[in-house]
């Protein structure tokens, strides 16, 4: 477990962030940090500490990794509920699977995000999760069932339109994962929007597309590509952590 970060200052949102991955629980603190009103006050790697740490801290939401070392993020989720804590769970997992998804509403996560993802993907969700408690915070009106629609429907809105005309998630989901993947078999080499095209079962016209999207929005960044014949050729590398 890392150290805790500063307390969170009033009206601040303080997060735990769970990944068993450090260099993945790195980036997703940072994307995090990046967003306004919300503070990441400690990293864990495992359930046991995560579990540790909440009954320590003043902790309003967990970013939490479902696939964890010493138990499925699922049991976290039931722990805190049987708790009865004041505590707001966003998953952040690479499971698919239906029962998962399902078991994970009935107990009261508030928004399921699948990786990998980007900054902006996870700060529409950041964002729509911070609206709603806005709108539900202690000594807010509730005048009826259009205000409680209202605030539930911030956490349900889609991303999408975020996203330049022509782009979709999935496939920038797709086209970070390569790169992602990359990364993780060769930190110093990135590759080209060829490459990037090939993996992703693209045109190189839109994969040049989707990896120009990431450069401007903040995970990916470009590099020139030396000691090859030729015309200089541009290389994408993810960049977050």
């Amino acid at each position: 477990m890392t150290g805790a970060a500063p307390r969170p200052g009033v009206g601040e949102i303080a997060v735990l962030v769970v990944e068993d991955e450090p260099l993945t629980a790195e980036a997703h603190a940072e994307f995090v940090g990046r967003v306004p009103g919300f503070r990441v006050t400690g990293t864990v790697n495992n359930a046991q500490a995560a579990m540790a740490f909440l009954k320590q801290h003043r902790v309003d939401m967990v970013l939490l990794d479902f696939n964890l070392p010493d138990a499925h993020g699922l049991e976290i989720c039931r722990a805190l509920r049987m708790a009865r804590a004041d505590v707001d769970v966003i998953a952040v997992t690479a499971n698919r699977d239906l029962p998962s998804v399902r078991a994970a509403v009935s107990l009261g996560v508030v928004q399921y995000i699948l990786k990998p993802f980007t900054f902006r993907s996870l700060q529409d969700k950041l964002v729509q999760y911070r609206e709603f408690r806005q709108q539900l915070r202690d000594g807010a009106s509730i005048s009826g069932q259009l205000d409680i629609d209202r605030a539930l429907a911030t956490l349900r809105r889609g991303g999408g339109e975020s996203l330049p005309s022509g782009l979709t998630e999935a496939t920038l989901q797709d086209v970070s994962r390569v790169l992602q993947e990359q990364r993780a078999a060769a930190a110093d080499t990135g590759l080209s929007a060829l490459e990037v095209a090939t993996r992703s079962n693209l045109s190189r016209v839109t994969a040049r597309r989707y990896l120009e999207h990431l450069v401007d929005s903040g995970p990916v960044q470009r590099h020139q590509r030396h000691g090859r014949s030729g015309r200089p050729e541009i290389e994408y590398r993810w960049t977050a952590s």
